[in-house]
C-alpha cells in the first residue's frame, strides 16, 4: 500500500505546560497529511469545493503512542482506504523524528454538497479522482 509523506517541525506555540506537544495538534498535522494527498488527486477541501462538495469530518480516531515534543521533526504518513460508503477514509501514522510510531488516527469524511445534502452516491465529478488516489493507494 503506498503512503505520502509531510515532515512537519513540532513548533514552539504547539507544546504546552508539560514541555509536550497538545493533543490537538496532532488532528491539524493529521489534516496537513491528508490534504496534501488529497490534493495530488483534485480531492483537497479546496478542490472539492471548487467541484460543488464539502467533505466534513464525521469520525475522527486518534491513538496517542508517544509525545512529540518541540524542534522534534515529524512524518505524518497518510493513505486512503477503500469504503462500500461514498465517503473518504484516511488513515495516518505520526512518526518520530526516531522513526517510531507518536499517533495513529483514522477520519472519515462524508460528502455533501455546498447546501449540505449528504451524497449517498459518488458523484460524477468526485468518483473518478477517488477512484485513481485508491488505485495509486492499493498498488504494489
Amino acid at each position: 500500500m503506498n503512503c505520502h509523506d509531510t515532515t512537519i517541525t513540532v513548533r514552539f506555540n504547539e507544546v504546552d505546560s508539560y514541555r509536550v506537544a497538545w493533543h490537538g495538534h496532532y488532528v491539524a498535522w493529521m489534516e496537513v497529511g491528508r490534504n496534501e494527498l488529497a490534493a495530488r488527486f483534485g480531492l483537497a477541501a479546496d478542490q472539492l469545493a471548487e467541484a460543488g462538495y464539502l467533505g466534513p469530518v464525521v469520525t475522527l480516531e486518534l491513538k496517542y503512542l508517544r509525545p512529540a515534543r518541540f524542534n522534534e521533526r515529524l512524518t505524518v504518513r497518510t493513505t486512503v482506504r477503500r469504503n462500500e460508503t461514498p465517503t473518504l477514509e484516511f488513515r495516518s501514522v505520526i512518526l518520530g523524528g526516531d522513526g517510531k510510531p507518536v499517533a495513529r488516527g483514522v477520519t472519515v469524511h462524508a460528502l455533501t454538497d455546498l447546501h449540505g445534502t449528504t451524497q449517498y452516491r459518488l458523484p460524477a465529478v468526485i468518483a473518478p479522482r477517488l477512484e485513481q488516489m485508491l488505485a495509486w493507494a492499493e498498488a504494489p
